[in-house]
C-alpha cells in the first residue's frame, strides 16, 4: 500500500474502508491453519526474527488490559514511601504520564539517557526510586491504544510477553550482542569464575559501531573482537540454513547488528559462508521472494534502517515502525504454506530511559561493603562486570580516531559519581521489561505468557527447535529465562474472534501532524494510573513457589525459606520495609531446590516487615514481632483442581486471636476465631471461579498482618488477573 498525503489519510480516516482492509488482510492470516504433523515444535520449519529499538513494556503496554501493567496489584516498595510507579526527579514526585496523540507530539518523544551509568544509576541495585533524575522525566510517558493502535492489534491477535526482559540494563549494543550470541561477555571466564572487564566485555556502545561501507572499501570496526561464537556460526556449523535481510549500508552504522563484534563477521571475506549470509545486501524483496518460493531459510533476521526502527525520537516513530512491521508481515504471509510453519518474533533490544515498574530478576547484587545481598543455588561467579576503572573518567575508545587526529578529548565513565550504594562489581542484568510478540499459527488468540524470559529466550527456542546448543548463553539465564515454548500452543492452534488491524501506510501524514503539536512533557498535575479492565487468555506456567517464615526467637532473627517445587528456575525479590535505604535481596532458585536465608531482628526491637516478590504476581508479606504469640502458617498448592490449602498451628500456650480477610476474588473466609495453644486448623479453597487466583491475609495481635497472593499453577491455561487495577496500592 502505498504512503498517504495528508489530504489523502484525513479523507480516509473518516471512513470505515481502512479498517475494513486491514481487517480483511489480518482475518486471512489468522485463518491459515498452523502446520501440525507432529504437533510438537518440530512443525516450525522457519523462525524469523525483528529487532526493534529502544521501547519499554510499560511505556507501550502499561495501560492495556490482561498484563502486568499500570493496574498492578503489587508494585514494590520505595525508600520514599511510595510505591515504583511514584518515581522522583529529586524534587518532586513524577509517575508515569500519558503522552496523548490529541495534546502532544507523542510519536516524537524525545529520546532518554540509556547507557550503562544511567541505568544503574537508575535502577539502583533493585531499589529504584529516581528513575526521573537519570533518565528525564521523558522516561515516564506512556502511550495507550489511541497512539499504537497497531502494536495493540499485534498484541490483541497474537501472543505478547509480560515478563520479557532485556539481558543487560544498559543500551543497544550490549543487548544486541546478547540477543546475536547468548552472552555480551566471555563465556570462557564467565565458566572460569572470572568477573570480566570492558576488554572481555560490552557494558556500553562500541564494538557494533562501524565506519565505511559494505561490501568496498568495507567496514573499520572499534575496540577489540569478541571471539566466542555467534548464533549464525552455530547454526553455519550445524548445517542449518540462515541468512540476515538487511541494507549492510543503512542498519544504523552498524548497531542494529551484533554480529559485528565479533572476528568470525569482521574477518570474514566475500565467498565465504559468514559474508554471503550475514554481511550482504538481502532486501526485503527478497525476503518476500523467497517467502513466494518457498525457499525461505530455516533461520531468518530482519534489520531495519534506522527510520524504520521504532526508536524514540525523530526520524522514527511507532508509526513507521508499525508500517516496516507490517511489510515484513506481509511477506512472511503471502505464501500460506510458508506461513503456517513460520513463528515471527518481534522485539526491542532495551527500554531506552523509559520507565518500567517490575523489578528485574537479577543476580543479588553486592553492598557496598562486598558482601552479597542475596543468594542463589547456582554458582554466580563470573556473572558481574568488574568496573576495574571505578568511578573515574576515561578516554572514550569509541572516538579513539578522532582524537588520534587532533580532535578534543572525549571521556567516559561506567559508574555516575552518585551511584554509591554499591561498589564497583556490578550484576549483568537482567534488566528493565521491554515487549516481545510471538506472531504465529500456533500463538494466535490474543494471549499473554508470563514466564521470565529474556534475549537469550529466542536463542533457546532455536536450540529446541533444531538441536543445536549455543555455548555462551549462562547456566544461570538457563534456569531463569524461558526458552519460550510455554508461549505456544502446538496440540490444538486456536482461532478465535481478533480485532481489526488499523492502517500503517499513512505513518508520515500521522508524524507530521504529531509535529504540529507541543512536547509531551509531564503535567504539573499528574492524572491517576489507568489500566483498561477485564483479563485476557493467559498461559499455564511451570512456577511452583513457596515462602516460609521461621521464628528464631533465641538468635533474634527470622529465616526465610525459598522453595520452587515447579520446573523452571526462579528469582525471589525481598524488600526490608523497615530498611527499604539498604539494597533488597535476591534470591535465585532453581527448579526443585531451595535456600534459606536469615534477617536480625533486633535493632527493631525484634519487629520485622518483609515482602516477597515473584514471579506472575507472586507476593507474600511478613509483619509482626518474634517476641509475640504468633500462629504458624503453612501454604500449599492443589496444583490438580486449582486450590489452595493454609494451615494455621499455634505452639504457644496462650491462645491467638485470628481474623482473615479474603482481599479479592470474593471467596469465604472464616469469621474470627481464637486457635487454642497446641491446636491446628486447616482452611482450603478451589480457586475456578477465579482463574486459580488467590490473595488473602491472617491478622492477629501485635502487628502481625502475613498476606499471600499468586496463581495456583495446574498445568492447563487460564487467565489474568481479574483483580488486576484493584486495590493496587493497599498492600
Amino acid at each position: 500500500m502505498p504512503n498517504l498525503n495528508r489530504r489523502k489519510f484525513i479523507k480516509m480516516s473518516a471512513t470505515a474502508g481502512t479498517a475494513a482492509v486491514w481487517s480483511t488482510w489480518l482475518q486471512k492470516v489468522l485463518a491459515v491453519e498452523a502446520h501440525n504433523a507432529s504437533r510438537s515444535i518440530r512443525d516450525v520449519q522457519h523462525i524469523v526474527i525483528l529487532m526493534q529499538e529502544n521501547r519499554s513494556f510499560d511505556h507501550y503496554f502499561g495501560t492495556m488490559k490482561g498484563v502486568r501493567g499500570f493496574g498492578d496489584r503489587f508494585p514494590i516498595p520505595l525508600e520514599s514511601g511510595e510505591r515504583a510507579f511514584f518515581q522522583s526527579n529529586g524534587k518532586k514526585i513524577i509517575p508515569p504520564y500519558h503522552a496523548s496523540k490529541k495534546k502532544s507530539n507523542a510519536a516524537l518523544i524525545n529520546g532518554t539517557p540509556h547507557d550503562f551509568p544511567d541505568m544503574q544509576a537508575a535502577w539502583n541495585q533493585g531499589k529504584y526510586g529516581h528513575w526521573p533524575l537519570f533518565k528525564t522525566p521523558y522516561s515516564m510517558a506512556y502511550y495507550t491504544r489511541e497512539e499504537i493502535p497497531f502494536q495493540y492489534a499485534l498484541a490483541e491477535s497474537f501472543t505478547i510477553c509480560d515478563a520479557h526482559h532485556c539481558s543487560v540494563a544498559t543500551g543497544t549494543d550490549p543487548n544486541r550482542i546478547v540477543f546475536w550470541s547468548g552472552s555480551n561477555f566471555n563465556p570462557d571466564k564467565r565458566a572460569a569464575g572470572i568477573n570480566c572487564t570492558d576488554e572481555d566485555s560490552e557494558p556500553v556502545n562500541l564494538r557494533c559501531w562501524v565506519n565505511n561501507k559494505m561490501p568496498d572499501p568495507g567496514y573499520t570496526y572499534r575496540g577489540n573482537a569478541f571471539q566466542w561464537s555467534t548464533i549464525p556460526d552455530v547454526l553455519e556449523k550445524a548445517g542449518i540454513s540462515w541468512r540476515i535481510y538487511q541494507n549492510p549500508n543503512d542498519n544504523w552504522s552498524g548497531a542494529m547488528h551484533g554480529c559485528l563484534a565479533f572476528e568470525s563477521f569482521r574477518s570474514a571475506k566475500p565467498g565465504s559462508a559468514i559474508y554471503e549470509k550475514g554481511m550482504r545486501h538481502w532486501t526485503i524483496q527478497k525476503l518476500a521472494e523467497d517467502v513466494k518460493n518457498n525457499t525461505l531459510p530455516q533461520v531468518s533476521w530482519v534489520l531495519p534502517a534506522q527510520i524504520d526502527s521504532e526508536h524514540p525520537g525523530a526520524p522514527s516513530s511507532p508509526y513507521r515502525g508499525a508500517d516496516f512491521t507490517h511489510a515484513i508481515l506481509s511477506a512472511l504471509t503471502a505464501n500460506p504454506e510458508v506461513w503456517s510453519k513460520t513463528v515471527f518474533f518481534l522485539t526491542f533490544d532495551e527500554n531506552d530511559g523509559l520507565f518500567d515498574h517490575l523489578p528485574a530478576p537479577a543476580v543479588p547484587s553486592y553492598n557496598a561493603d562486598s558482601t552479597m545481598a542475596g543468594k542463589s543455588t547456582l554458582d554466580l561467579a563470573g556473572m558481574y562486570f568488574h568496573n576495574d576503572k571505578g568511578t573515574s573518567e576515561f578516554p572514550n575508545p569509541y572516538f579513539a580516531s578522532e582524537m588520534s587526529k587532533g580532535g578534543p578529548v572525549r571521556t567516559r565513565t561506567y559508574q555516575d559519581k552518585r551511584d554509591t550504594i554499591s561498589g564497583n562489581i556490578r550484576p549483568w542484568g537482567l534488566g528493565p521489561r521491554v515487549p516481545l510478540y510471538i506472531i504465529s499459527p500456533w500463538s494466535k488468540g490474543g494471549w499473554v505468557d508470563s514466564q521470565v524470559a529474556d534475549h537469550t529466550s529466542v536463542g533457546q527456542f532455536i536450540e529446541k527447535r533444531f538441536g543445536v546448543t549455543i555455548p555462551a548463553i549462562s547456566p544461570w539465564h538457563r534456569a531463569v529465562c524461558s526458552d519460550l515454548l510455554s508461549a505456544f500452543d502446538f496440540e490444538t492452534p486456536n482461532d478465535p474472534v481478533f480485532p481489526p488491524m488499523p492502517e500503517t501506510a499513512n505513518h508520515a501524514a500521522l508524524d507530521e501532524a504529531s509535529k504540529l503539536l507541543p512536547k509531551a512533557v509531564a503535567p504539573e498535575t499528574p492524572s491517576p494510573l489507568y489500566q483498561e479492565k477485564g483479563t485476557r487468555y493467559s498461559r499455564a506456567l511451570p512456577y511452583r513457589l513457596y515462602t516460609h517464615l521461621q521464628l528464631l526467637q533465641q538468635e533474634q532473627k527470622i529465616r526465610l525459606l525459598f522453595e520452587n517445587d515447579g520446573k523452571a528456575g526462579a528469582v525471589y525479590h525481598v524488600y526490608d520495609l523497615k530498611h527499604l535505604d539498604r539494597i533488597p535481596r535476591r534470591y535465585t532458585v532453581e527448579a526443585g531446590k531451595s535456600l534459606t536465608d536469615e534477617w536480625n531482628v533486633a535493632e527493631d526491637n525484634a519487629a520485622y516487615d518483609l515482602e516477597v516478590y515473584g514471579t506472575n504476581g507472586y507476593f507474600h508479606k511478613f509483619s509482626g514481632n518474634i517476641t509475640a504469640a504468633e500462629p504458624e502458617i503453612k501454604l500449599k498448592y492443589n496444583h490438580r483442581k486449582g486450590g489452595i490449602a493454609v494451615s494455621l498451628h499455634n505452639p504457644h500456650s496462650v491462645a491467638i486471636p485470628v481474623s482473615m480477610v479474603s482481599n479479592a476474588y470474593g471467596y469465604n473466609v472464616p469469621a474470627a476465631f481464637e486457635l487454642a495453644p497446641g491446636k491446628t486448623r486447616r482452611i482450603q479453597w478451589l480457586l475456578a471461579n477465579s482463574g486459580n487466583w488467590y490473595d488473602f491475609s491472617i491478622q492477629s495481635g501485635n502487628g502481625f498482618l502475613h498476606r499471600f497472593a499468586g496463581r495456583v499453577e495446574t498445568e492447563k491455561h487460564s487467565i489474568s488477573d481479574p483483580a488486576m487495577g484493584i486495590g493496587r496500592f493497599e498492600i
